[in-house]
């Protein structure tokens, strides 16, 4: 690894920005957080960057390194070409508040909207309820989110066409799903998920799934089945014929 490293980072007070070079020591082990703290430290004491627990837990560090939405906690430097500027920006799809920092409060409006976890009543004498293991195994995997919101940052309904006000984005889509499909859960949230949630409006480009630093399989194991729970109720004509009958 070099001994140092020229890092480009995005300086804004909100309204206009520009990007800067820092010329950093870098060593082995480094982080792109680790360098970014260090230029905080000793060049640029008004640098704004969100943190907390530097071990890829909280979410809070999501930026934009040489273009790619990640956790600046837990993108190595020896992942990077340090021969060229790496490249470090906030996450563009979200307000800027300053420098790498942008608000994301948005999001946890949204997940508002989704209607909460609600058991149903318990089924066994000792006022318990019975279920499969292999469907408690199966949100076992959205329980994983740190709500980084980079899923959020890189889906194109948010970033390119900014459909906030009809769409929750795919952090949301897992949270949804780790409820529809909970054991315990009573509630039907179907219908919202294609009108208030514009579920549609996803064309499972896979570019969520891509970015999640958990590894969480977003697109097929959370947004299609929520989708076919979708088309089967809402548009499958044997179904509706059904309904015509019962009616």
């Amino acid at each position: 690894m070099a001994n140092s490293a020229t890092f480009r980072i995005w300086r804004s007070d909100g309204k206009t920005g520009r990007f800067e070079d820092y010329a950093t020591p870098v060593s082995e082990g480094m982080v792109v957080l680790d360098a970014i703290h260090q230029i905080q430290a000793n060049q640029a004491n008004d640098l704004a960057v969100r943190w907390n627990c530097k071990a890829g837990k909280c979410g809070s560090c999501s930026a934009e390194v040489n273009g790619n939405p990640r956790l600046m906690c837990m993108t190595r430097l020896n992942q990077l070409d340090l021969s060229e500027p790496v490249t470090v920006e906030p996450m563009r799809s979200f307000p800027l508040v300053k420098d790498l920092v942008t608000d994301v409060s948005w999001n946890f409006r949204a997940k508002l909207t989704v209607k909460p976890f609600s058991p149903r009543p318990p089924d066994a004498p000792d006022g318990t309820w019975r279920m499969l293991q292999a469907d408690v195994e199966r949100v076992q995997e959205f329980r994983k989110c740190i709500e980084c919101f980079l899923c959020q940052d890189v889906c194109h309904v948010l970033r390119d066409h900014h459909l906030f006000d009809q769409f929750v984005g795919p952090r949301h889509f897992v949270y949804a799903a780790a409820l529809e499909m909970h054991p315990l859960d009573s509630r039907d949230r179907v219908g919202e998920l294609q009108t208030a949630h514009g579920l549609g409006y996803c064309n499972i480009t896979k570019c969520c799934t891509k970015v999640c630093p958990e590894n969480i399989t977003i697109t097929d194991n959370a947004i299609i089945p929520l989708k076919e729970r979708v088309i089967d109720r809402l548009y499958d004509p044997v179904v509706k014929l059904l309904r015509m009958f019962r009616t």
